[in-house]
């Protein structure tokens, strides 16, 4: 349990940042009895069925038309992807058993041979080739980016597929490991067409799809004939609760096995409750502050260097985040392919934040627009009350995670206003992830325009050395340091709750892959 000591310290940044104190009520919703699904029945889970609470709803169930984790977490049990990434994110061989590099701009694949969809049809070198450039079709209107360099996808034999790429990829195998190298059944697609694929996906993983009951429950059963084995449950229901308590008491309950999406505020109320545990292991998702630095007082990189040196960001982590999260000196988690531990977090320095806006002419203060999702509301809301310590009014909006989503990845980069919260999974394990839509300055999301850190991006983008993409790391870390163009914060830690009867444990990246988990039935 928090302890006292931390108690107070967290009520006294919440109440800087406006706030009551989050989640006072949940002991007693927790005490509280659930209601029961009409799935959910006595011993269900002795029998083989897990039970996953999920906060939000997947969008679809078409893997190349959604960017989103609470999808790609119910797809990535219906589907297989050519690369994976291991429970000690190594990268590993899914549906293809190995890959080289044949030339700067083509990546040569070996499948697995004998591999089929649910509904007998082979997954073969023309199934990856049709699902790549399916993907990467414009008609397609695919969200997920990881592949924008790849232009074709070459079958050389049944069991080998070359894939071309505009430009030199270092890190293309790893952007196979989720969202970009899912596939999909090429006849069943032509013959049932987009929407029906979408209402009842066919994939090769190691779970087939049953049903989807929308903001409800998606209902999957095990596959006998996966490749790679049976699955340990004969059926995974991923349940829809957005309310962490809600999930917490469904738990306590038994309604569900395993509560993910858990929040740190949330995941205290749980205590020493017999029979559950909260697990947490660290996370690559990183969360920072966006800065419109085009106009305006954030203009001036003294106002923006002020900024950051305002933030307590382990106060924050302590007293919002109760522990669960782990520094970042920019946007780069510390696993990551290119982190540079030598580049130091601004030092938390109030008289030192007075002084630079001072220099700016800002001493009097002034006031910005300062966006984020209902979710975060907690962090938004604190940094807010400690960005006014040094005369900076932000002025917090909170968004519904759906509209705040829709104007992060519209075109007009002023949507969330001057300063914006957001995070970034990363899930590559390779510091380009984290940088490839923020930082140059044509990219979605960039909002800042600097010539030296665009050649940084394309040399850390392009080169296949890993000695000249470090390099290129090393130096674009320095720079974001000194002209902050953002305000750095953390590395969130994964948190879930799950029952004893549970065996099951995630990467870094927090993604739901189920195949591996076990129930005891007795």
């Amino acid at each position: 349990m928090m302890s006292d000591r931390a108690l107070m310290d967290r009520r006294h940044l919440l109440k800087i940042g406006g706030l009551a104190a989050a989640g006072a009520s949940l002991p007693g919703l927790l005490s509280a009895c659930a209601s029961t699904s009409p799935s959910a029945t006595p011993g269900d889970a002795a029998a083989g069925a897990l039970r996953v609470s999920l906060a939000a709803d997947a969008t679809t169930l078409d893997p190349h038309k959604q960017g989103d984790l609470p999808s790609m977490n119910v797809l990535i049990n219906i589907f297989d992807t050519l690369t994976v990434r291991d429970v000690d994110d190594k990268l590993v061989g899914g549906l293809a058993e190995r890959w080289e590099s044949k030339d700067p701009r083509t990546w040569r694949f070996h499948l697995r041979k004998g591999v089929t969809f649910h509904n007998g049809e082979p997954c073969d070198a023309a199934a990856v080739a049709f699902s790549i450039r399916r993907l990467i079709d414009p008609a397609t209107r695919s969200p997920i980016v990881e592949l924008r360099l790849v232009t074709d996808a070459k079958v050389v034999d049944a069991s080998t597929v070359d894939l071309v790429t505009k430009e030199p990829d270092p890190i293309l195998p790893a952007k196979l490991s989720l969202f970009g190298g899912v596939i999909v059944p090429p006849k069943y697609l032509k013959e049932k067409g987009d929407q029906a694929f979408a209402e009842h996906p066919v994939g090769t993983g190691p779970f087939t799809f049953e049903s989807w009951q929308r903001d409800s429950q998606i209902t999957l059963k095990a596959n006998d004939a996966y490749w790679n084995g049976r699955p340990g449950v004969r059926q995974l229901a991923f349940k829809v609760m957005p309310d962490p308590s809600s999930s917490l008491a469904a738990l306590q309950s038994g309604e569900v096995d395993i509560v993910t999406g858990l929040t740190p505020d949330a995941a205290q109320q749980l205590g020493d409750a017999p029979g559950f545990k909260v697990v947490t292991s660290p996370g690559v998702r990183t969360y920072f502050v966006s800065l419109d630095t085009e106009e305006g007082p954030l203009k001036d990189k003294r106002v923006r260097q002020a900024l950051n040196h305002a933030l307590d960001v382990p106060a924050l982590i302590t007293s919002v985040l109760n522990g669960a999260a782990e520094r970042t000196p920019t946007l780069i988690p510390r696993q990551a392919f290119g982190f540079d531990p030598a580049v130091q977090p601004f030092t938390h320095d109030l008289a030192k934040a007075k002084s630079l806006l001072a220099e700016a002419g800002r001493q009097a203060g002034f006031s910005l627009k300062f966006s984020a999702s209902t979710l975060d509301k907690d962090v938004a809301q604190a940094i807010a009350g400690q960005l006014a310590q040094i005369g900076v009014k932000a002025e917090v909006t909170l968004l519904d995670p759906a509209t705040f989503k829709s104007r992060l990845v519209s075109d007009n980069r002023k949507a969330l206003g001057a300063m914006y919260f957001v995070g970034n999974s990363g899930w590559t394990m390779d510091a380009s992830s984290n940088l490839q839509s923020f930082v140059r300055h044509d990219r979605r999301q960039s909002r800042w325009n600097s010539p030296e850190a665009d050649k940084l991006v394309d040399s850390e983008e392009q080169s296949v050395e890993p000695d000249v993409r470090q390099k290129a790391f090393a130096e674009l870390q320095r720079m974001l340091a000194d002209e902050a163009p953002f305000l750095y914060l953390y590395q969130a830690s994964v948190l879930y709750a799950v029952s004893d009867k549970v065996q099951w444990k995630t990467n870094s990246n927090g993604t739901l892959a189920m195949a591996s988990a076990r129930l005891q039935t007795s």
